[in-house]
């Protein structure tokens, strides 16, 4: 009898175990983050200890990309599991402050659309936002559908648009918008800190949403720009004809120490869930809204790049002066690293692609929360993966979208196999790219013109893919198309 007892009790502790264990989710989240900034992804000049440190301890994919790059495309992707033209943000939405923003046409993520949040709230956990959301305004006005509180955070506290600056950020805090002295990425980690003691007793999420390594990227604290002070920085494409060099090595040492500014914080973050205890049973996930040119290509910045040359270019009809619309995968590339003790074996490298549609699925299976039977959801669980499966159905496939329409236009689609990659802009045929990845990963030669038999195929293949794609999609500038 003492022995059924004894078995009951070990049931029922098992039963409540699975309850209370269920893992918290830390989910740090960068702005303009290329995953060639990290030196544990391959970069020896610049100086990551503590993003390292998780790349040691946990997984990370090698091929992670995102659908948009630019910031609110590939926030709102993030945030539903599905394309951005789904839901009807294409490019990076203006701030009331910015000279875009047009208050008659007001662009944002509905409230009718579910985040993962939302989700995982329900499911029993406290949710919290710290940093930039960059997915509509609720500044102006008492109307606050897109605040971050009525789209799945119980907690927000952080920038109220898509930019800021690096010190001394205007910030919403307890509902109360105002400056905020010190350096901004120092100052959200201070409140992630807070808001982590304050749950330690309970399941959490927290997304912790860095504005850096975004520009501008100074000042950043001394211990984060002692590593580069002296450094003659190696830079990617310095024989790029007419490059201005001496300004990329500049803005080189600056965009790194930003990102050395993040991981200073990232070990802040990890130090403390060591010292609360909770290490073991929290999920740490490192990645970007998108990906970041300095040369590459002879361009900066992400998916609405611009030269960084010697001669500007000038404007064209669709163009304004030296930009450079592009989906290059510098543009698209993330760093992607989960660190899970006792469920991701340390060390662990992936090479399937991953995209940031995978995390919606992702992050509901990692918390025992169900997938909702009428939402749609374009990525996939990528937990399998992460636990060393083998899964023989895995698409390395990738589809990716940009409808600039801020400052220039263009209507770019693409779509990635491992071996060759298709990119075609509606907008101006021109602008139409083709490469072997295969045998040229930096996209330096294209290919479009090319009359080689198999590039043809290629083109043909690619082409139906996207149009195939975009008809999945409901995609809107098929209606254009047809119209034309």
């Amino acid at each position: 009898m003492k022995f059924f007892y004894f078995f009951c009790a070990l049931v029922l502790w098992g039963c409540n175990s699975t309850v209370e264990n269920k893992p918290n989710i830390v989910f740090i989240f960068t702005d303009d983050q290329a995953s060639w900034t990290i030196n544990g992804l391959g970069n020896d000049q610049a100086y990551t200890p503590h993003i390292d440190q998780l790349i040691a301890e946990g997984g990370v994919f090698e091929n992670a990309f995102v659908t948009t790059p630019v910031c609110s495309p590939s926030r709102a992707s993030l945030m539903t599991g599905q394309y951005a033209t789904e839901l009807g943000i294409l490019d990076f939405i203006p701030h009331p402050r910015h000279r875009l923003f047009d208050p008659n046409h007001e662009v944002g993520l509905d409230s009718s659309n579910t985040t993962f949040a939302e989700l995982i709230q329900k499911n029993g956990y406290t949710t919290g936002l710290v940093g930039k959301y960059h997915l509509g305004d609720w500044t102006r006005s008492d109307d606050k559908r897109h605040h971050p509180l009525n789209q799945g955070f119980d907690y927000f506290m952080g920038l109220t648009g898509g930019g800021e600056s690096p010190v001394n950020p205007v910030l919403e805090k307890d509902g109360v918008i105002d400056t905020i002295k010190g350096l901004t990425t120092d100052i959200l980690t201070d409140h992630a800190l807070s808001f982590i003691d304050a749950n330690k007793d309970d399941p959490f999420l927290l997304c912790l949403n860095y504005r850096a390594p975004h520009s501008k990227w100074l000042p950043v604290a001394e211990e984060d720009w002692a590593p580069y002070e002296n450094l003659d920085p190696v830079i990617p494409n310095p024989d790029f004809p007419d490059l201005n060099v001496e300004k990329v090595k500049r803005k080189m040492k600056e965009y790194l120490a930003s990102v050395s500014g993040v991981d200073r914080n990232v070990g802040r973050v990890l130090e403390q869930l060591k010292q609360l205890g909770l290490e073991e049973n929290t999920i740490v996930i490192f990645t970007s809204d998108h990906g970041y040119n300095m040369g590459h290509n002879g361009i900066e910045h992400k998916g609405n790049g611009y030269w960084i040359l010697n001669t500007p270019r000038p404007a064209t009809e669709n163009l304004a002066k030296n930009s450079r619309p592009n989906l290059y995968d510098h543009s698209l590339r993330v760093p992607a690293i989960v660190k899970w003790p006792n469920v991701i074996k340390p060390g662990l490298k992936i090479k399937e692609t991953q995209s940031n549609l995978d995390w919606f699925p992702t992050l509901l299976e990692m918390t025992q929360t169900d997938l909702p039977k009428d939402k749609i959801i374009r990525g996939k669980s990528v937990l399998p993966l992460l636990k060393g499966e083998k899964v023989e159905d895995w698409s390395n496939d990738f589809y990716a979208e940009y409808s600039m329409i801020n400052y220039s236009t263009a209507y770019m689609r693409s779509y990635r196999s491992p071996e060759w990659k298709l990119i075609v802009d509606f907008k101006d045929t021109m602008r139409n790219e083709l490469y072997h990845l295969e045998e040229d990963p930096e996209e330096n030669h294209n290919l479009y013109d090319s009359d080689l038999p198999e590039v043809v195929n290629q083109k043909r293949i690619l082409k139906k893919k996207i149009m195939d794609q975009m008809t999945l999609i409901d995609d809107v500038l098929l209606l254009t198309l047809h119209e034309h």
